[in-house]
């Protein structure tokens, strides 16, 4: 087309819509996130409602999709793919929230209706057992036509089973529409549906912006917490996991200070409570009472954990063992400090 056609044709465009068209692509640069969104089947009372529910978050602006794709087509970039889904009735809509939490709040705000006749089931439509609250009547005929298992019983009529009365996508009949309309059954959800929307660039599809949240979370908090372990495992040292290296680091120092009796200050109960536990195991082996001292009869032998944990020590029952020969070399300078009553009475059984 040459420039003078070009020229042409654009002095032929009605002024209303050239505004009309400047309107939109203000309404598109003025959002971080512009999508396309299905307004078919939409009452105009509740599409009013809609609106004003989504005020504050979100806004949608409705034209003829012919100015709506000429100004997507003019503002461009991955906006101007939004024109191919300006088909039917639709609209645009937009928000300066994420398109993740707009996806959310327009599934939120759907609401059930009835359906009407001639319209396609959108999913199964089941009459369910049960007392209908009608009277005996004509109803009963009309509820047997359209396939549930109704009769006339103790005084009303009742459904006797979950009766399947549509597939999704069967066509509704007006018998249909009317039964389940006296029902109060409204198997249609009504709602705006997002055909796509455009974000920084970045073009989302409804399936795209449909995740779990909570499942969504749960996968952060997985992630974040092996994150975690790694670089306390690899003692790799962040922000997050400093105090916890320093933490593990000062554990690990402190059962090796037990495990190696380095007379420390820090570790000196942790060392007596050690020696407590060998000692009271060595008496308990010992079956003679005679040959025990007074202090260290009738003593129960310390319980496994309880002697690892008193000593601050996770290694094995032999090393245990082998710290027990140490601790006997030990009982005369336990003795003279007098901490332990019990290793006293044990040294001099065995001789100074």
């Amino acid at each position: 087309m040459s420039d003078a056609e070009t020229t042409h044709k654009t002095a032929n465009v009605p002024e209303w819509k050239r505004r009309e068209v400047d309107e939109l692509v203000d309404f598109v640069e003025s959002y971080d996130a512009v999508g396309v969104v299905d307004l078919t089947g939409i009452p105009s009372r509740q599409l009013q409602d809609m609106r004003r529910e989504l005020h504050g978050q979100a806004a949608l602006r409705m034209s003829r999709n012919t100015l709506t794709v000429r100004a997507l087509e003019e503002v461009g970039g991955e906006v101007a793919e939004l024109a191919g889904h300006m088909t039917g009735h639709v609209g645009l809509i937009g928000t300066n929230d994420n398109p993740f939490g707009l996806y959310q709040q327009l599934e939120a705000s759907k609401t059930s209706a009835p359906i009407g006749a001639g319209e396609i089931a959108p999913n199964e439509i089941v009459i369910p057992e049960g007392d209908t609250g009608v009277d005996p009547g004509p109803f009963v005929g009309e509820l047997q036509q359209i396939g549930a298992d109704a009769r006339i019983q103790e005084g009303s009529i009742q459904v006797l089973s979950d009766s399947v009365v549509a597939e999704a996508g069967d066509e509704v009949s007006a018998d249909m529409a009317n039964v389940l309309g006296e029902l109060g059954i409204e198997p249609k959800e009504v709602g705006l549906d997002l055909r796509a929307v455009v974000a920084d660039g970045v073009s989302f599809d409804p399936e795209d912006l449909a995740i779990d949240v909570d499942e969504y979370r749960a996968d952060v908090e997985a992630a974040a917490a092996a994150g975690r372990n790694l670089s306390i495992n690899a003692a790799y040292p962040t922000a997050q996991t400093a105090g916890a290296l320093l933490g593990k680091a000062a554990n690990e120092a402190k059962g090796l200070g037990v495990f190696a009796a380095i007379e420390d200050e820090a570790i000196m109960p942790d060392l007596v409570a050690k020696a407590d536990a060998q000692v009271r195991a060595i008496a308990a082996e010992i079956d003679d009472e005679d040959a025990l001292p007074e202090a260290l009869r009738d003593l129960d032998a310390p319980a496994a954990a309880d002697a690892a944990d008193d000593a601050g020590d996770d290694d094995e029952a032999d090393a245990d063992e082998a710290d027990a020969d140490e601790a006997q070399d030990d009982e005369d300078d336990t003795e003279d400090d007098g901490d332990d009553d019990g290793a006293a009475g044990l040294g001099n059984m065995f001789g100074d």
